[in-house]
């Protein structure tokens, strides 16, 4: 795959997804939100692939927004596509039956956030800032993050950090549970590394059925538990169900 605005290195079972516009923050502009969602798919459909880390190049930025340039001057239809395609690659990237973590190793700010709220599992680097501050430029978070930020944090923190447009720094994102982890920046990589390669050893069927069902649990539409209870019983079908209870009774590691 030949991209313009990101790189994508596959290493073992893991996709390596980098946003590579440096000299502009890694600003999300059309392009680049296209080549995310392609980059994304792929890794998805390829089962040599077991999880993706999705970070930013440089030392600055995870992502400090969308490409501001391309709001200028764009009529409602249009803004309306331009969410909808913001929309189309956070859902995918939720939605996607293989972790996603996302290496916040600068600012996450605006669309940039967004997108790191969309992935599964979010580790900062200490250094680390993070905001939605649309509000400063007479807008509102469109690309779900007015949902997910709501989702991870409660309504009355999100609300603050929407309604100031302040950015927080690492740790307070920390305590308010909108990252997991935090990490010094020379470690971030491996930290995430080590985190998918447990994830590794669990049974792939299974992980991307907890995915499907927690997400079912915030879809209006959907009924989480009823999405529980069908996707525990048709595991007992599966051939990584007999090969971890297998495991477990001959007191093995299992081969998933």
């Amino acid at each position: 795959m030949n991209f313009q605005h990101i790189d994508f290195r596959q290493e073992d079972k893991t996709a390596l997804v980098t946003i590579s516009r440096a000299k502009q923050l890694n600003a999300l502009n059309s392009d680049t939100i296209s080549e995310l969602l392609t980059a994304i798919k792929h890794a998805g459909s390829d089962d040599q692939i077991r999880g993706v880390l999705l970070t930013g190049a440089g030392d600055k930025a995870f992502a400090a927004g969308a490409d501001i340039k391309e709001f200028l001057n764009k009529t409602t239809s249009q803004a309306v596509t331009l969410s909808r395609n913001g929309h189309e690659l956070m859902r995918t990237i939720a939605e996607l039956g293989k972790p996603v973590v996302a290496l916040i190793n600068g600012f996450a700010l605006g669309g940039g956030l967004e997108l790191a709220l969309a992935c599964h599992i979010r580790i900062a680097s200490s250094q680390a800032k993070l905001g939605l501050p649309e509000v400063s430029l007479g807008l509102i978070p469109g690309y779900g993050g007015t949902q997910r930020l709501t989702q991870l944090v409660g309504k009355g923190k999100a609300l603050e950090m929407m309604l100031t447009g302040e950015m927080i720094d690492a740790q307070d994102a920390l305590k308010w549970g909108l990252v997991n982890h935090v990490v010094p920046p020379s470690d971030l990589r491996e930290f995430a590394q080590s985190l998918l390669e447990k994830m590794y050893s669990r049974s792939p069927r299974a992980i991307a059925q907890v995915i499907a069902v927690v997400n079912a649990g915030f879809d209006q539409d959907a009924n989480g538990m009823e999405a529980e209870i069908q996707s525990f019983s048709n595991c007992f079908g599966s051939a990584d169900f007999q090969e971890g209870v297998s495991a477990f009774l001959e007191k093995r590691k299992p081969d998933f």
